[in-house]
Order: C-alpha cells, then sequence, then structure tokens
C-alpha cells in the first residue's frame, strides 16, 4: 500500500512537468506557464467522462470542464443561457423552444485522419437526449427525461421539448450535465471508449488520461462564452487531476502548494486545519485561503414507517428524538462549526421553501414528557430503538445516543458497510438508519418526493414509507402550480406536515467548503458544490 501510494505522489509530481512541456512546445517559449495550471485530486478514479455517465460528483466535476448544454446555472442557482441563448416556455407550461447560438463548436479532434471541428446543432441536442433513452447505452440520467412527451429539432438553431405535465423545475433538470451536447460521429466511431476520448464543447478540452494516475484537460481556444469585458474564457491553460486516495496524503500536497484546492472537511484534517469553531488556524492564514456556504444536502436519520418495533410506530417517540439532542453542540464538537443545525425541516437552507421555524429545537424535558407519555400508553418500561449507521457518522450517531440515554431512551448503535446499509434501507430491513440526501436539481420537489406515498422504496426514495393522504394532493397540486411564490409555500406547507409525523430526524444541512491557496481566485461556491473553473485565476506565489 506505502509502495503503491508513494508511486502515485512521483506520478502527481511529474504531472506539472509533463504539462508545462506540453505548453512550452505549443507556445514556442520556456516561460513558466505553472500559474496557468490548476491542479486537483481526486480520491478515486473517475469513472467516465462521457456526460451521460456524469452520476458521481467526481464525474460531474470532470464532464463539466468539458461539455456543456442548453442552459447553465450560476453561483446562486439562477438559470442561464449556454448554447442556447433564449428559450420561450407555452402558457400552458408544457412547450418549451430553445433558440441556440451558431457560434459554438465542437472541440477539434482528429478522425479519420485529419483534424476537423464543426458548430452545435439543433439536430445534436435531439441525438444526445435520445441517447439518454436508449436502452443500450443505459444511461443512470435517463429519469431526467420521465416528464418529457418528446422533442425535435425544428431547424438547425431551433429546439423544441414538449412535456407530459408542467414541471415548474424543468429547466433545473436540463442544467445537469447528463443533458450536455456531443457530437454523434464521435460517439459512433468511439461507442463505449468515447468515456475516455470525450468531445464536447466545454472552456477545457480532452488530452490525456492514465486512470487512477493522471487526468489532463488542455484551454479550449474556440470557447464561446466570454467575461464581462468580453475576454475569452478560459483564463487557466490547463486542468491536471491526481488520484491520491488518502486524504491525509492529499492534504499534505495541499499545504505544500503542490495542489491548488481541497473541498470538504475531513476528519483528518479538520483539527489541523480548524479551530473548534471554523476558523483557519493561524499557521495557514497566510498562505490559504476558505470559502463556505450552504450545500443543498439534508443528514438524517429515518424511521421505517412499516416497521412492527412499537418504538419505531409511536410519534410521540419519534418527536422525543427530534427534540432530545443538542444539534448545535453536536456541529460544534463533531464538525468544527462546519454545517448547519438542522431546525427547519427536510428542505435545506438555501433553497426557496425552507422554513426555519418548523422543526426541533433541544428540549429535554419534552422529549422526557413525551418519553413518559409512551411508556404510560404501551407499559414499556425500558424503550429501545436500534439504529444502523456506516462508520463514518459513527461519532454523529454516538453523540446522539449518549444524549437520548440521558431522557431515557435506549439506542444501540449498529455499523455496516456503507453498501449493505443502501440495500438494506431500500428493502425495508432497518426501523431506524442514517441517510442523506443530495439534490439532484435545486427544487424543494426533489426533497419532497422521499415523502410521496407513490415513491416507496425500493422504487423511489421514499425509504422511510411515510404515507398521507394531505402531504400527496398538495405534492401533485405543486406540479400545476406556476406561480413561484404560491409553489414556494405548498412545499413549506409539505415540509411542515412532515415535521408534525416526525418520520425523520433532521441532523444538519451540510456546506460546502473550499479551500485554496492565496494565488487562487475566480473559484466561487455554489448550492450543488459544482466545480466550474472557466473563471478561475491562478497567479505566481510571491
Amino acid at each position: 500500500m506505502i509502495k503503491q501510494v508513494l508511486q502515485q505522489i512521483i506520478s502527481y509530481l511529474s504531472i506539472s512537468c509533463i504539462i508545462l512541456i506540453i505548453i512550452s512546445c505549443e507556445n514556442n517559449t520556456n516561460t513558466n506557464k505553472d500559474h496557468l495550471v490548476f491542479r486537483y485530486n481526486e480520491h478515486k478514479n473517475i469513472g467516465s467522462l462521457d456526460p451521460a455517465f456524469s452520476k458521481d460528483l467526481a464525474d460531474i466535476w470532470a464532464t463539466n470542464q468539458l461539455f456543456n448544454g442548453l442552459v447553465q446555472m450560476d453561483e446562486n442557482l439562477n438559470i442561464e443561457p449556454c448554447i442556447a441563448k433564449d428559450w420561450t416556455i407555452s402558457k400552458d407550461a408544457l412547450t418549451y423552444s430553445f433558440t441556440l447560438r451558431n457560434d459554438v463548436y465542437f472541440h477539434s479532434h482528429l478522425l479519420f485522419g485529419k483534424d476537423s471541428t464543426r458548430t452545435v446543432k439543433a439536430s445534436d441536442f435531439e441525438y444526445s437526449l435520445n441517447r439518454l433513452l436508449d436502452k443500450q447505452v443505459a444511461s443512470p440520467g435517463s429519469w431526467v427525461l420521465n416528464k418529457v412527451e418528446s422533442f425535435k429539432s425544428i431547424n438547425d438553431t431551433l429546439f423544441q421539448i414538449q412535456l407530459k405535465q408542467a414541471f415548474p423545475a424543468f429547466l433545473g433538470l436540463l442544467s445537469m450535465k447528463y443533458c450536455s451536447v456531443v457530437p454523434k460521429e464521435i460517439v459512433k466511431y468511439y461507442g463505449s471508449d468515447f468515456r475516455a476520448n470525450p468531445i464536447g464543447t466545454g472552456p477545457f478540452k480532452f488530452k490525456r488520461w492514465e486512470e487512477n494516475i493522471k487526468l489532463v484537460f488542455r484551454k479550449n481556444n474556440n470557447y464561446f462564452e466570454t467575461d464581462k469585458n468580453k475576454n475569452p474564457l478560459p483564463y487557466l491553460e490547463a486542468i491536471s487531476i491526481t488520484f491520491l486516495p488518502d486524504k491525509q496524503s492529499e492534504f499534505l500536497q495541499f499545504s505544500q502548494g503542490n495542489i491548488d484546492f481541497i473541498s470538504g472537511l475531513d476528519a483528518s484534517y479538520k483539527d489541523e486545519i480548524l479551530t473548534a469553531d471554523g476558523k483557519l488556524r493561524t499557521q495557514y492564514t497566510q498562505s490559504k485561503n476558505m470559502i463556505h456556504g450552504p450545500y443543498l444536502n439534508t443528514e438524517y436519520l429515518a424511521f421505517y414507517m412499516d416497521s412492527e418495533v412499537p418504538e419505531i410506530q409511536s410519534e410521540l417517540l419519534r418527536k422525543a428524538v427530534n427534540y432530545g439532542f443538542d444539534r448545535e453542540k453536536m456541529m460544534i464538537y463533531l464538525r468544527n462549526g462546519v454545517g448547519i443545525p438542522a431546525a427547519g425541516g427536510f428542505i435545506p437552507k438555501g433553497l426557496p421553501g425552507h422554513n426555519a421555524a418548523i422543526g426541533f429545537s433541544y428540549q429535554p424535558e419534552t422529549a422526557k414528557q413525551l418519553l413518559n407519555q409512551f411508556k404510560k400508553e404501551t407499559d414499556i418500561e425500558t424503550p429501545r430503538i436500534s439504529l444502523t449507521t456506516t462508520s463514518n457518522y459513527l461519532s454523529f450517531c454516538e453523540f446522539i445516543q449518549r444524549e437520548l440515554q440521558k431522557i431515557g431512551l435506549h439506542v444501540n448503535v449498529d455499523v455496516i458497510p456503507a453498501a449493505t446499509l443502501k440495500d438494506a434501507k431500500a428493502n425495508g430491513k432497518l426501523d431506524m438508519f442514517r441517510a442523506s440526501w443530495i439534490a439532484d436539481y435545486p427544487d424543494a420537489e426533489n426533497y419532497l418526493s422521499l415523502f410521496y406515498s407513490k415513491n416507496f422504496a425500493p422504487n423511489g426514495p421514499n425509504y422511510s414509507h411515510f404515507k398521507n393522504d394531505l402531504f400527496d394532493t398538495w405534492y401533485q397540486q405543486a406540479f400545476t402550480e406556476t406561480n413561484t411564490k404560491n409553489r414556494e409555500l405548498l412545499y413549506t406547507k409539505m415540509d411542515s406536515l412532515v415535521m408534525q409525523k416526525a418520520p425523520i430526524v433532521p441532523l444538519f444541512y451540510d456546506e460546502v467548503v473550499r479551500f485554496t491557496g492565496k494565488n487562487i481566485s475566480g473559484l466561487g461556491i455554489n448550492p450543488i458544490n459544482l466545480l466550474d473553473l472557466k473563471r478561475v485565476k491562478k497567479t505566481t506565489l510571491q
């Protein structure tokens, strides 16, 4: 293992040299171009560079540099033009008509012995979306078109999509990397090997990939977007990605300046870089920056509502659990203050529909009263529940276990592998379990779908098997509500109803945390933790 890590580090350290040689040769200069190479690390190998398979965050980060879709999101989750320069939506909200730019080119490539490229046409989007639906391709992103009746290219610059039913979040779905445009002739030529020979329209183009070792992208000099001053994007010359699997090794490389940024807060280094209240430690303030903000991820515990265990069936006990531990204290001790205590329901902070007043606060006396009432009604003298988790979240579950012990509730914590937990919760084999929900698209409907009765797992994301007729009615009503404010009110009412029935225990709303060198600017941050490098600048260190 040590030999493998050392080999990866040696290989990693050579990447910038390789890129600089490439840049130097192409520009016929010996000038140091290191400040034009952005370097970051992935902990596991990227599975595919084909956007139709951009399911995991590592894949999404990579394909976001290579591909574009009809629309995109800004840092505040607003939908903006991309390859589509504008669009119209019919009054019944069923027909979307997109007018495409005529200056977007696929990356230059060598095919049939010649270097070629061409402009993107509406027919390319028709092909790309049909590819998502192709069962032989088996894209995990086919679900984004579940509400689509049909789509077609009207002419070279007009693309039209017809929905089966109105869906307010549809443009958000189209911003996902699954919906990126790809060139038919290249995909047909490479077949399944398109995963390692990607041709897109993005700000960077594919250069080199040695799986589990390194991945290199180069600047796309034909890219169509500019900054506010009409300067061409991107600013960087190259992106270098390494694959050190150990997070502590990654942090060491970052602290030594060998990579330019790390994302997230891992237990292996959180106390090294942050104080207990979430501030950068003194030794890092001169060389590093920290940026953080809301992340559309809710961490929670779930009760399986079809369980035959009396404690799980009891609304009194479920509420006692929600009142019985201090979320703020938990975040300070276990996350160095990074993350927002979940006192406002299931919809996370930063998403329309969130209401900070509808959740549970720390009220130990109320929790004791509810537990005593449960004992009287059931004649169960010593209430017990089993909570199943993975090793990554054991510290959180043990904290809750100790706190609930104080109110008289015995909690047994079981630790199982992540894959086992995933299968068991989908098939109703766990009475209570830890889970998280990261938004697939930035609309609260994505979160509320976990409580819609027709989404019972394993055929949907309703792992708790929560069922409420009024909730279902409101959920269906939200699809036809075209007024944004009215729809947000409906979302809040649904979330409030869920909290009243307490099928879950919201723990915290996660935050995106990024650490960069002082010489990095323009990286930004967003609630879906998308890595966008087209506006990043890197200067030489003084």
